[in-house]
């Protein structure tokens, strides 16, 4: 449905077209043709068949994964106790932009997220870099949750049949193997849910995450009997400058709330129900993790974390004295780690379908496939892309590379916000950020904060990643932008 708008789209439609280059970079997509498109795709079109219990369940597959049950083990050495303060830290940035993505949302409901908001606010080269910085986020975000699913097969496999996964076939170079395969396996798994179509792959997710959700339950019952005050005698040994970087680090365990977003061209109802989605599975998602890590810490010395990818089930299997705790979680943490790999690859594929319908990305990822709904070779495209990443880079480095792609994406959010406030005020809003633009630039100062906390590796790698969008841009997508054949 468009909303009150109109007369800003027979204005936009009669305006010159842009010249020079600069003019022609900065080119926005009116609101209204981004909505109209919604579903469209070469040769068919996605279907709407999600409400708000499949919406939410996707942000919270998206979210609560490798996070919690790997990424622990990294953030607890760098800040101490005082994790629970990075988590809240990272919460916090999170929810300043989940406000500014529910309002869009509810505003723009298309497939391409904040790529799409940009589109409309800031203009085609903006728009492009955000869309690149989410290829980064969802495609990196799906290797390394990859990886740390591969942890806990180990653990299962340990626990139940008392064989593992040779390291040389279990981890990656540089880290004592020649492939990860099973971080190459789920993703796969995963690329045939998906090519079923967006109903099927929306069913096993909910399952999933109720697995999931059980599973972080059960370790807090059971880690609870073995906390230890004490644990929390020193609780920010490393200062505050430990917590902030703990905090960015932990960032990447809330990539995915925006997942729900991605979905706007399949929802039922995307105006009302993508922006409850959102805020829904983050409140769910935090109370999780700060719960989860408070038991952890108070079970474990902060000291034991380090260099521990399991170590939810190591604790569980320290606190009850039996392996069967350990391994129970483990099996928990393979299924619902899973759902994760399966939401973010799902994300992906619809940025890239955005892109690709847009002119900006080849038309090949914008085929729909007429009897299941689903971009099929886009989806295959991606897959492969992620699961080589999944099985030849090591972990650590795909969290931070995901964490700074996605602390950026974020930041364009927060500025679409106050930028479609300021331009389109009679735009339809089915959800509006309290306090104007207060909580939009404070999600932007939050983005930014965390993104000068990574290393300077990180930033050399990003850098490398935009110039080489940037190249591909100028390359291929200046010149093929469908708005452009629209201005000739």
């Amino acid at each position: 449905m468009l909303d009150q708008g109109a007369p800003s789209q027979s204005s936009s439609a009669t305006a010159p077209p842009p010249s020079g280059i600069g003019a022609r970079l900065m080119r926005r997509k009116p609101v209204e043709r981004l909505v109209a498109e919604g579903g469209q795709g070469e040769g068919g079109s996605l279907r709407r068949s999600l409400g708000l219990w499949q919406l939410t369940m996707i942000s919270i597959g998206a979210t609560l994964g490798t996070g919690i049950f790997v990424v622990l083990g990294d953030a607890v050495p760098e800040a101490g106790p005082a994790v629970t303060l990075s988590f809240v830290i990272a919460g916090l940035t999170a929810l300043f932009s989940a406000l500014s993505y529910a309002e869009l949302a509810g505003s723009i409901p298309v497939a391409g997220s904040s790529y799409s908001y940009a589109y409309a606010t800031m203009g085609e080269l903006v728009a492009w870099v955000c869309g690149w910085c989410l290829v980064l986020e969802y495609g990196v975000s799906v290797a390394a949750v990859a990886v740390g699913w591969g942890e806990y097969l180990n653990e299962l496999l340990d626990g139940t049949i008392g064989v593992t996964v040779p390291t040389v076939l279990s981890s990656a170079p540089g880290e004592g193997g020649i492939v990860n395969l099973p971080a190459l396996i789920v993703v796969l798994l995963a690329m045939v849910f998906l090519l079923g179509g967006v109903r099927e792959s929306a069913r096993a997710n909910t399952i999933m995450v109720a697995v999931k959700i059980a599973a972080l339950v059960l370790f807090c019952a059971v880690g609870f009997m073995g906390f230890k005050s004490g644990n929390y005698a020193d609780f920010m040994p490393l200062g505050m400058a430990g917590v902030s970087a703990a905090g960015a680090t932990l960032f990447f365990s809330y990539i995915g709330f925006d997942a729900a977003s991605t979905a706007g061209e399949e929802a039922k109802d995307p105006k009302k129900d993508l922006p409850r989605a959102i805020m829904l599975s983050l409140i769910i998602v935090t109370a999780l993790y700060v719960l989860v890590a408070a038991v952890a810490v108070g079970a474990w010395h902060w000291t034991k974390f380090e260099g521990s990818n399991a170590s939810l089930a190591a604790i569980m299997h320290d606190v009850s004295g039996q392996s069967f705790w350990g391994t129970l979680l483990a099996l928990g943490a393979v299924i619902s780690i899973a759902s994760v790999v399966l939401t973010v690859l799902y994300g992906q594929t619809r940025i890239l379908f955005a892109m690709s319908r847009d002119g900006l990305m080849p038309r090949a990822l914008g085929k729909v496939h007429h009897t299941t709904g689903a971009p099929r070779l886009n989806t295959v495209i991606v897959s492969l892309f992620c699961g080589v990443l999944a099985a030849l880079i090591p972990l650590g480095k795909l969290v931070d590379a995901t964490s700074i792609g996605t602390l950026f994406a974020f930041a364009l959010v927060n500025v679409a916000v106050v930028v479609l406030r300021y331009k389109r005020p009679e735009l339809e809003r089915t959800f509006r950020v309290p306090f104007g633009p207060l909580l939009p630039v404070l999600g932007f100062g939050f983005c930014a904060y965390n993104m000068f906390s990574l290393d300077a590796v990180t930033w050399v790698v990003f850098a490398f990643w935009m110039t080489a969008g940037l190249v591909f841009y100028f390359s291929y997508g200046y010149r093929r932008s469908r708005l452009a054949t629209l201005e000739k």
